[in-house]
């Protein structure tokens, strides 16, 4: 009889090597590339997976393991229930149940509220979009807007008909997009899914190109983001053939948009480990970002011309490229970002750069900066709460003060 009270065998018990191995074969990754994703060599990963290493790695070394493979949940490497993950995928924002409330509203039945006219919805949708860029708690702006401006825009939808209704339907899909924004790297994946794929039905009911290029571009990065890169790269190449008929008469927004889902396929081929195609995806990126006015800055991506800057640290740093990072971190640490938020992303992008290069002082530097710019950016990015405690763990004595202090704003010790 098993552990579990019953005849059957209990099921074998995976080592951690044996569940790197199994998780670096899923996703299609050879040793070589997760050994450079780590700062590793090839025989400390083979050692690792054949379980001839005489200690399990350290925390610090799972959780870059765990970046490497796209793991959201610790215990999918250790087995162990009980490590802390939340730690590092971010806490819950306290306004998300209400957001999830709003997201979950289905106005079919007994439609309730006043229908706004669709130019007040697009006044409004504006209006969060400013708070979003604008605020160093984007978050919590967001957070205060989303639920009814969800639910209105839900409303419209379900009332009108016709064109009316399409237009409506545009302006939900780009308000999902919005809503994803707010729920991305917080413990409610169920959450991002649904609006990933009802602002995709929306923008295809919406008949509308520019809907279509955001709910795609929002879409492809959900894939991605769970390390379904062939399918990210599918869902991004099958939008701009939809997309691309109606490029001549889109105008400049429809053209940034056909420039952000150009850099999508270079950050996708990035973190698989395509050295050229994600290259020769940035360039032609940067070339649609040229033919862009030069203080055109798209809401919705952040695609411009002065962000392809910021877009090159990122390539650089996915493809584990350490020189090339930090000669693209040098170029482009101070680029003059008008969202609060991306510019708060870019600082931990030059984090990471600096810390392949394992310059300590500069990653907590650069935290910090990130910190200071854009509070709520850094305490839900996965990336810089691993650096962060790195630096409490393993990192130079001289720094561990500020170190912890850091680990402290961002929530990292509660």
């Amino acid at each position: 009889m098993n552990s579990h009270g019953t005849n059957q065998p209990d099921p074998p018990v995976l080592t951690v090597g044996q569940r790197v191995r199994m998780l670096r074969k899923r996703r299609g990754m050879s040793v070589e590339v997760l050994a450079g994703l780590v700062g590793k060599s090839i025989p400390w990963v083979k050692a690792v997976e054949s379980g001839r290493l005489q200690q399990q790695p350290r925390l610090s070394l799972l959780l870059q393991l765990a970046e490497a493979l796209q793991v959201r949940d610790l215990s999918e490497l250790t087995g162990d229930q009980s490590m802390p993950v939340r730690m590092f995928t971010g806490p819950g924002h306290p306004a998300l149940a209400a957001v999830r409330e709003a997201i979950n509203n289905t106005p079919l039945l007994h439609p309730q509220g006043t229908v706004q006219p669709l130019g007040a919805l697009r006044v409004r949708l504006d209006a969060a979009w400013r708070a979003r860029h604008t605020s160093p708690d984007h978050r919590t702006a967001l957070g205060r807007i989303l639920p009814n401006l969800l639910r209105d825009v839900q409303l419209a939808v379900h009332m009108h008909q016709g064109a009316g209704r399409r237009r409506a339907n545009a302006l939900l899909a780009e308000t999902y997009g919005l809503t994803q924004m707010f729920v991305a790297y917080q413990p409610a994946q169920d959450l991002l899914w649904r609006v990933a794929d009802r602002a995709l039905l929306a923008a295809q009911e919406s008949e509308d190109p520019l809907a279509l290029s955001c709910a795609v571009w929002f879409l492809a990065q959900a894939h991605r983001d769970t390390g379904d890169y062939a399918a990210a790269q599918e869902i991004n190449e099958q939008g701009m053939l939809a997309i691309e008929p109606h490029l001549d008469s889109g105008g400049v927004d429809l053209l940034a948009m056909w420039g952000a889902l150009n850099f999508e396929l270079a950050f996708t081929a990035a973190r698989g480990g395509r050295v050229g195609e994600a290259w020769a995806h940035w360039d032609e990126a940067k070339r649609i970002s040229e033919r862009l006015p030069a203080d055109y800055f798209q809401p919705w991506t952040s695609f411009s011309r002065v962000v392809m800057r910021a877009h090159a640290v990122t390539v650089a740093v996915e493809l584990n490229q350490g020189g090339e990072s930090a000669r693209q971190a040098d170029n482009a640490e101070s680029v003059p970002i008008p969202s609060r938020p991306r510019r708060g992303r870019h600082l931990i992008e030059v984090a990471r750069a600096h810390h392949l290069q394992r310059d300590h002082a500069a990653v907590l530097g650069t935290l910090q900066l990130a910190q200071q710019t854009a509070p709520e950016t850094i305490r839900f990015n996965g990336y810089a709460r691993r650096m962060a405690y790195e630096l409490v763990d393993t990192g130079p004595s001289h720094l561990r003060v500020q170190a912890l202090e850091l680990a402290d704003h961002i929530g990292l010790m509660t």
